[in-house]
């Protein structure tokens, strides 16, 4: 009996250090000061937005007048500005689509879920059914791509599937660095099944 009371008992004690233990873990500490995160908020929001960025092809003065090329047009229902930030960012939480020009002022065209663009950078994160289409009609799908408008380079580390009708191919792989105009394209990893079509010598 003694021994039966004595494991009831250690059995009690064992429960109540672990709740003890478990209750002491938990983070009530209030921070304050600098240990606080901060709220933050959008300096401003635009709805159905169009933001064109454009070159000139000489350094104008306050008077001068000249022609500017169109590099890229962003569009998309609502975006919320964050420049106001030490590391300066707008997002596009419900979609984007970038339009990018060519020397030749060919279109190409990338849309996506959501977008990020950091100012300071120029680059652009596009997350969520990317697809990039040129004016050839090469086509890139991924759920995620990276666009460096300064180089006017994207890449992505995702899979992607690449349609090229001009030579009659699809491609799918994980991994892809490439120019504006799919002039370069390099593929990390290709796999599966790659369609070629084969020229035919008569």
């Amino acid at each position: 009996m003694k021994r039966h009371f004595r494991n009831y008992i250690n059995g009690i004690a064992l429960v109540f250090s672990g709740a003890m233990l478990f209750f002491s873990c938990a983070d009530n500490y209030k921070r304050v000061g600098e240990e606080a995160l901060p709220m933050v908020f959008p300096q401003g929001v635009a709805q159905n937005f169009s933001f064109t960025y454009t070159e000139t092809k000489n350094v104008m003065a306050n008077d001068a007048t000249d022609t500017t090329r169109v590099l890229s047009v962003l569009t998309g229902p609502i975006t919320e500005n964050f420049e106001n930030l030490e590391f300066p960012y707008r997002t596009f939480p419900e979609g984007i689509v970038v339009d990018i020009y060519d020397e030749n002022n060919n279109k190409n065209k990338i849309t996506a879920d959501y977008c990020i663009r950091y100012s300071s950078t120029g680059l652009i994160d596009l997350r969520g059914n990317v697809v990039l289409e040129t004016h050839d009609g090469k086509k890139l799908e991924t759920p995620q791509l990276y666009y460096d408008q300064t180089n006017e380079w994207a890449f992505t580390q995702d899979k992607f599937k690449y349609t090229n009708p001009e030579e009659g191919t699809i491609m799918d792989g994980e991994g892809m660095d490439f120019n504006k105009d799919f002039s370069f394209l390099y593929a990390h990893k290709t796999f599966g099944l790659m369609t070629i079509k084969e020229e035919i010598n008569d």
